[in-house]
């Protein structure tokens, strides 16, 4: 799995390609929230639209990825979300918990 990074207006933007499954993508996805909170983001958009498949533990790993950012007084949001992923978090709930957005330019603003 390849995660891109880039930066818009103070807020982090991670892009993971392809697959967040168990032993795939959800280490990738873990190591790299924590390299960009080591390196003092606090803002961090996730931007799920090239995900092609996501299981329970990537769903865990967004989840354990958003308590992380939130205990160290940050902001994770969620961006483009894939209809699958859309599905997953409607029927766990947890589409409650996400800030989700569909335009990049309004997510950004929206860490304020």
């Amino acid at each position: 799995m390849d995660i891109g990074v880039r930066k818009e207006s103070g807020v982090t933007i991670l892009e993971p390609k392809g697959k967040i499954t168990i032993g795939v993508g959800d280490i990738a996805l873990r190591e790299k929230v924590h390299n960009v909170l080591d390196e003092g983001e606090k803002n961090i958009l996730i931007n799920l639209a090239a995900v092609t498949t996501i299981d329970s533990s990537g769903i865990g790993e967004l989840v354990s990825g958003y308590t992380t950012v939130t205990n160290r007084g940050g902001k994770l949001k969620l961006l483009h979300l894939p209809p699958k992923v859309q599905d997953i978090l409607q029927i766990t709930q947890l589409v409650t918990v996400f800030e989700v957005h569909d335009d990049e330019g309004e997510a950004v603003s929206s860490f304020g």
